[in-house]
């Protein structure tokens, strides 16, 4: 891991959202070179499902060499925010440091999202990053080395970012975009820079998001802890940079980043808004589903009211059932319903429940644990593993509503499967 200099021993980090996850991670790292933090978050008591509160956090950053005070803050209050950082001044002296970590996120469709989601996501991602920069930016400015660094991803325009969370992506944008003008606006006075995990980082939003069985895929919110260290310590010149954390981490010399993965060996989960090849979008799209810019069309007909024939979507169920045993039911203990579009529209299921299991065509004959979907195609490619399935839901091929944790156990069995189909 990339080790402490002191660089920021004595300096005040204003961290929103700090009361757990990357913020506390990024907290517990500037306590480590002996910093002052001031923990800005709204778990004052225990939540029922998440751990940690502002109280919890500020006796580990204690703990860990530093000094704490935690606030109560809503980012999307002004009042609030302006209190606490008044409370900061008066207690450090300053503030040298702005995290603005603090985020809300609904992985749901335009119609799927309720405004008060949208509300949310654009009061704490968009407004409440504005706000708490706006209030710390004059006391920034006395610093020796101030910076402004936003939890946020790089502006990727491909549309595949936008078309299943739109509501997300604008909110989140916004954080970004604040990147890009108060880099320029603060320019030689103020450092202003971005922050985004390549894979999926491990944290109580993530397991609530897609379940505790996902935690193999993930890196450890060190990563972000130590590429954030990385960028506070540079002069302010280091400005308008939308940073990558494991891109940072490795040339500041940090090679071995198997130190952070949850569980190295296993594939790990990249992240939102990254795309793998982004020097080359059409192969990237074309790849995933897409055209440059649109969908490519398709027949509104397919295999609805057909039986399975020699159809790619028939002869790989076929294979499926080939495959299946009690074992193999044993290991998974889920239903599987999955709707098809594009040329061979349809609905199948696949029964990993009950007895030997059972697959065929039409609704799931139980109530399914998890719905897949995804184009009939994609489906094909995903069976004959040409698609990973978590790649197709990150890149928005695969829609997943349900129990997360199964879909990863069928992901596991489709790996299996794969020599024979």
């Amino acid at each position: 891991m990339l080790p402490n200099t002191r660089k920021l021993a004595g300096c005040t980090l204003f961290i929103t959202g700090a009361s757990r996850g990357i913020g506390k991670a990024i907290a517990l790292k500037a306590a480590r070179d002996g910093a002052n933090i001031v923990i800005a978050a709204k778990t004052a008591t225990a939540h029922p499902t998440l751990p940690g509160t502002i109280y919890t956090a500020a006796k580990e950053i204690e703990a860990a060499g530093g000094k704490a005070l935690p606030c109560i803050v809503d980012v999307r209050d002004e009042q609030q925010v302006a209190t606490a950082v008044e409370n900061a001044v008066h207690t450090f002296g300053g503030i040298d440091i702005l995290v603005n970590n603090a985020s809300a996120i609904s992985l749901t469709g335009t119609l799927e999202t309720p405004m008060k989601k949208v509300d949310l996501m654009t009061g704490i991602n968009l407004r409440g990053t504005y706000l708490t920069s706006k209030v710390c930016i004059p006391y920034l400015k006395k610093s020796k080395n101030p910076h402004i660094l936003n939890i946020s991803p790089p502006i990727n325009m491909n549309p595949v970012w936008f078309k299943n969370h739109c509501a997300y992506t604008m909110a989140k944008y916004g954080m970004s975009m604040c990147v890009l003008g108060m880099a320029e606006e603060f320019r030689s006075e103020i450092a202003v820079n971005a922050l985004w995990p390549k894979t999926a980082i491990h944290t109580a939003a993530m397991e609530m998001l897609a379940g505790s069985g996902m935690a193999n895929q993930c890196r450890k919110p060190d990563i972000m802890a130590d590429a954030a260290y990385a960028i506070l310590c540079k002069p302010t010149s280091f400005t308008g940079n939308f940073v990558i954390d494991e891109d940072i981490l490795m040339k500041e010399g940090i090679t071995n980043l198997d130190i952070y993965h949850m569980s190295p060996g296993h594939p790990l989960l990249p992240d939102f808004f990254l795309d793998e090849e982004p020097e080359d979008l059409v192969k990237k799209m074309e790849e995933y589903g897409g055209k440059p810019a649109f969908r490519a069309g398709t027949s509104a007909g397919g295999e609805a009211g057909k039986h399975e024939g020699p159809t790619p979507i028939g002869k790989t169920f076929e294979r499926i059932r080939n495959f299946l045993s009690a074992d193999v039911v044993k290991s998974t203990g889920g239903i599987f319903q999955f709707e098809l579009s594009g040329e061979h529209a349809s609905t199948w299921y696949l029964d990993l429940k009950n007895g030997a299991g059972a697959a065929g065509h039409g609704p799931a004959p139980d109530k399914a644990d998890v719905v897949m979907s995804l184009d009939s195609g994609d489906f094909v490619s995903m069976f004959a593993g040409k698609i990973k399935p978590t790649m197709a839901f990150m890149s928005g091929k695969l829609k997943i509503k349900g129990d997360m944790g199964m879909a990863l156990k069928l992901e596991k069995l489709m790996s299996q499967m794969k020599s024979k189909l």
